[in-house]
């Protein structure tokens, strides 16, 4: 199957999603390809990254196991605890079925947004920040969103890392979540990564 154009594939992808959902992705497809585009890297990958990233959001709880059963996606512990998380692994197959993306960086980066995963490529890092600081968001954090948005444009795997503190964070301070260990184990990568540069 040809990969569509993103022009294409954002107009399938608004016929699917909720206007917020869909807003939301729009802004993480621009605030990645900006980032690309500052390190000079493909902002074309980025940006269908950040269109797609989202793409299964739609289905709800039971759809969302039903189609990982049925497409041999595997399930995590979290995963199956708040079944959600599917959204990536999901979404990264129909990008590719769909979508017909076949750029395994983008399936991959689609793959790990929710959770991150030690040594991502800059694609990864790229789609997993822009997820966080695109301009609809509004959450707290520490430091805030403003200043990990200007973190981003100047070092990716700082931004990646004050990312994982908040929302590992976070996860923790909720009674009943099950952190994902994809999380803890990304989280503790850039932890190291940030001390050996001081």
């Amino acid at each position: 199957m040809k990969m569509m154009i993103y022009d294409e594939i954002a107009s399938k992808v608004k016929d699917v999603l909720p206007k917020k959902r869909y807003n939301h992705s729009l802004g993480v497809a621009y605030m990645a390809s900006s980032i690309a585009m500052k390190y000079g890297e493909d902002y074309e990958r980025a940006q269908i990254a950040g269109v797609l990233h989202d793409c299964a959001k739609y289905l709800d709880d039971e759809k969302m196991i039903s189609e990982c059963k049925k497409y041999g996606i595997e399930i995590s512990k979290a995963e199956s605890e708040n079944p959600q998380l599917l959204h990536a692994k999901v979404g990264a197959y129909y990008a590719e079925h769909i979508y017909g993306v076949s750029d395994e960086e983008i399936l991959s980066a689609i793959r790990c947004h929710t959770t991150g995963k030690p040594d991502m490529t800059f694609l990864e890092k790229c789609l997993f920040v822009a997820d966080y600081i695109e301009i609809h968001r509004t959450q707290p954090s520490e430091p805030p969103l403003d200043e990990i948005r200007k973190i981003a444009f100047t070092d990716l795997d700082m931004a990646v890392y004050l990312e994982l503190v908040n929302v590992v964070g976070y996860v923790k301070g909720q009674e009943g979540q099950t952190l994902d260990e994809n999380s803890v184990k990304t989280l503790e990568y850039y932890e190291k990564l940030i001390k050996s540069r001081n």
